[in-house]
């Protein structure tokens, strides 16, 4: 196996290593264009830079090095849960347009890639499957016409306007019949079941590509490792129930089906590498299983550069939670290493609370870490939720991307993750490259890119006081000013 290693981010401006040389790209046009989110600006168009004679390396030096790429961006955005969808529904006609244009479109938020919910989730309006009842081995009662009240139309649009969306699918839990226990809060599906869940996933996937909205990605069980003690739907999934699953029944039954949906494995923490590691060794899990979905709850990054160097073939994906959890415990700026989350019921008190922009630059800051760590998309949890973070019928407490008051049925808030995705969308489309960027700055965080087109960019994160930095790109550099708690996106052909 070829040399793969990476560091991933071990200083606030640590290169990358080990990444793969493509040619060089054409030299630069004149003008920067500044995007800048910093005390009251969001997402602010700046007076464009200019390129200078360079000045050399230096401490105050970021310095870009297209010819070494690193992983193709799949994209970013947020959950489309059943609370999110039955929220937006509720909208006045006209505001509903106007946000799911805002969410989706490529002049607002951008967001390329969403996930769904298979059945209900802990955010939904009630606890369901698509098969409710006794014991259905046929699976003559499979429906997914719950999901055409908010779920499908919603979609739908989101597509309309979006028609390169990419959408994931997990499920929370199997039916009831199929687990030990019989219910959907918590438990263990049956082994003598796996072949019925197979076409149960299946008969999904077919249902909403009939309904017109096909999907790309599922995971075999949000969370593998935990049945969340009853408190929820969830299913506990032992490893060697998910390789048996995924070798010689899904991967097979979508096969056989003719559908081109990725499988991706685990859907749960940065802890649990180990698990991937050893599962990815069976034979029909390499075959069958694209990637791995990634949460940030408990664990570092650097668990995706671990899968990667074992497994370069197989991709890493954000698949759920703030990014601000993967900037380390309680921290602005990256440590070396990033010390474990407490569980997601403990979310809230992993990450001090902040004024809002510095909240913003401790999402910004999460990304990059992220990113310089092999992962190709992030998803952030419910892209809306009520001020209460409702719809919700778990034990967790958490806020939407953005926020809609429950009575007034308006947008009141856009969040951190917002603004993380919105300079993120806007740097790094669909088809990017993460390539080499390197300079140790203090409490400075870098990542860079070049599109398809050979446009470049670089997203500069300052957790720190008021600076101007130097970006040296081709025997040219430009200085740039940035302000405390701020995060900037320089772009240019």
């Amino acid at each position: 196996m070829a040399e793969t290693t990476r560091r991933g981010f071990v200083g606030a401006g640590a290169a990358l290593v080990g990444a793969t040389a493509v040619p060089a790209v054409a030299r630069t046009a004149e003008a920067i264009a500044v995007r800048q989110t910093a005390g009251d600006l969001r997402f602010a168009t700046l007076p464009a830079l200019s390129w200078q004679a360079d000045s050399g390396d230096g401490p105050d030096a970021v310095t870009l090095d297209p010819t070494t790429s690193f992983q193709e961006i799949l994209g970013f955005g947020a959950a489309f849960t059943e609370a999110s969808a039955w929220l937006i529904s509720r909208m006045a006609p006209a505001a509903r347009a106007q946000l799911m244009h805002e969410l989706f479109s490529a002049d607002g938020l951008g967001i390329n890639v969403t996930r769904c919910c298979i059945g209900s989730s802990d955010y939904a309006t009630a606890m369901f499957s698509y098969d409710e009842g006794a014991p259905d081995p046929t699976l003559a009662r499979f429906s997914i016409d719950r999901d055409r009240a908010y779920v499908l139309p919603e979609l739908l649009t989101a597509q309309h306007i979006n028609p390169d969306l990419f959408i994931l699918a997990s499920p929370w839990s199997p039916p009831g019949w199929m687990k030990n226990g019989g219910s959907m809060l918590g438990g263990n599906i049956k082994p003598a079941n796996f072949a019925i869940y197979a076409q149960y996933l299946v008969k999904f996937l077919e249902g909403y590509a009939q309904a017109g909205v096909p999907i790309n990605a599922i995971t075999t069980q949000n969370e593998t490792d935990t049945d969340q003690a009853g408190r929820m739907p969830a299913s506990a999934w032992a490893q060697e129930y998910e390789v048996a699953f995924v070798g010689k029944h899904l991967g097979p039954a979508i096969e056989k089906a003719g559908l081109d949906t990725k499988i991706w494995l685990l859907d749960h923490n940065f802890n649990l590498w180990g698990r991937v590691f050893n599962t990815l060794e069976d034979l029909g899990v390499f075959k069958y299983a694209e990637g791995v979905a990634w949460h940030p709850y408990v664990g570092a990054a650097e668990a995706m550069t671990r899968i990667h160097n074992a497994y370069p073939t197989k991709s890493a994906y954000w698949t759920e939670g703030g990014f601000e959890l993967a900037a380390g415990k309680g921290q602005i700026a990256f440590a070396a290493t990033p010390g474990p989350m407490t569980e997601r019921a403990g979310a809230a008190e992993a990450v001090p609370k902040l004024d809002d922009m510095a909240a913003i630059a401790q999402s910004a800051l999460g990304a990059t870490h992220a990113l310089r760590n092999w992962v190709r998309c992030m998803i952030d949890w419910n892209v809306v939720l009520d001020e209460t973070g409702h719809p919700n019928i778990g034990p967790f407490d958490l806020k939407g991307t953005l926020t809609i008051d429950s009575t007034s049925h308006r947008v009141t808030a856009r969040g951190p993750n917002y603004w993380a995705i919105k300079h993120l969308n806007q740097i790094a489309p669909r088809g990017a490259t993460v390539i080499e960027s390197s300079g140790r700055i203090d409490r400075l965080a870098h990542v860079a890119f070049i599109d398809a087109d050979g446009r470049k960019g670089v997203m500069l994160t300052n957790s720190g006081a008021a600076r101007t930095v130097r970006i040296r790109n081709g025997g040219r550099m430009a200085r740039i000013a940035l302000p405390a708690s701020s995060v900037t996106n320089l772009s240019w052909t």
